[in-house]
């Protein structure tokens, strides 16, 4: 009987070798991919309106893969979306995604940058001519206050103002409103508001107030150019689905690489799938900017994450912008 039992359980072992269990194998049939109101989320926007991972999914072999996209005003509410299993790729602030990366010991890492893309904060207040002179009654709009990525540079900016423990000072006079919102209500000089660290389009519409000024930038801050969109999400989704994460990579470059050739056509696809009224010419010029990076490359984001790591948002302490991206973006020279 027992040598019985040993020659089962090796004939059982030989039949799962042969054969694997399809139903394990399976991949997802629809990935579902989340962006905000910007036009720093265009690479999506031509995405979605090009049904580019369908596409790129049946070079594939995968027929029947289909996309879907939510559009949300923050990061906050699509992170929750993502670790709640309602989403599969987020794309929003590196800050966002450091900060799961982070408290789910590497169960979230990024895919690839969508944009780096300058970021202004507008001032209504004439007396704001400097970070430095904001003071009681101003109010400044971010997506999400401490987290985003707007939010973060005011931190790095209290820094170097201030000295590193001082790295909040300047948090009170944040407040969380989506960037459509903050345009209206700045537009409106209505709930208070006097300032905006805003995104394009959004920047450029903002500047042709009356009074409206910039105070800093994201470049100023930083030195340099830094991600504020990035494509992130669970490593066990990316793990569990190869050929499906495959064509998603394939759809980002193409669209990188339409937007280059065809900048009018993503800004009037951008145009029709957000309601955004701003001129198609205004648009192309806006994205035509220096400094307006549509690319797969990561930027920045390691000195994002060592302010979070400074500031004791984040607990781990990444080596290299490598720990919290996947494989798949490694040829990449990010930093």
């Amino acid at each position: 009987m027992r040598v019985l039992h040993q020659w089962i359980a090796v004939s059982l072992l030989a039949f799962s070798c042969i054969i694997p269990p399809a139903a394990a194998r399976a991949e997802v049939s629809e990935i579902r991919i989340t962006y905000q109101p910007s036009i720093i989320y265009l690479p999506v926007v031509v995405m979605r309106h090009e049904k580019m991972i369908e596409k790129a999914g049946a070079s594939l072999g995968l027929a029947n893969l289909k996309s879907s996209y939510s559009i949300f005003g923050g990061g906050g509410a699509a992170t929750d979306a993502l670790l709640s299993g309602n989403v599969d790729v987020v794309t929003t602030g590196v800050s966002n995604m450091l900060l799961l990366w982070d408290r789910t010991k590497g169960g979230v890492k990024g895919f690839a940058q969508s944009s780096a893309t300058p970021m202004w904060l507008i001032s209504t207040n004439p007396k704001v001519k400097t970070l430095q002179d904001l003071s009681q009654g101003d109010k400044i709009a971010v997506p999400t206050v401490k987290i985003s990525s707007q939010a973060i540079l005011i931190q790095m900016a209290a820094r170097k103002l201030y000295g590193d423990d001082q790295y909040a000072k300047l948090d009170q006079y944040t407040t969380t409103l989506g960037h459509p919102d903050a345009v209206a209500a700045l537009t409106s000089k209505s709930g208070g508001l006097t300032g905006h660290f805003s995104a394009p389009p959004f920047e450029q519409q903002e500047a042709l107030l009356p009074g409206a000024h910039v105070v800093t930038t994201s470049t100023e801050i930083m030195g340099g150019p830094v991600s504020n969109a990035v494509y992130f999400g669970l490593t066990k989704f990316h793990d569990n689905n190869p050929t499906v994460v495959a064509a998603f990579y394939k759809a980002t470059r193409e669209a990188e690489a339409f937007i280059k050739a065809h900048p009018r056509e993503a800004c009037e696809m951008y145009a029709e799938l957000s309601g955004d009224k701003t001129p198609i010419d205004e648009l192309v010029k806006i994205i035509q900017q220096p400094g307006m990076l549509y690319n797969l490359v990561p930027v920045g984001t390691m000195a994002t994450a060592l302010h979070m790591v400074d500031t004791h948002v984040m607990k781990t302490r990444p080596a290299s912008w490598k720990d919290f991206f996947f494989a798949e973006a490694y040829d990449l020279p990010g930093n």
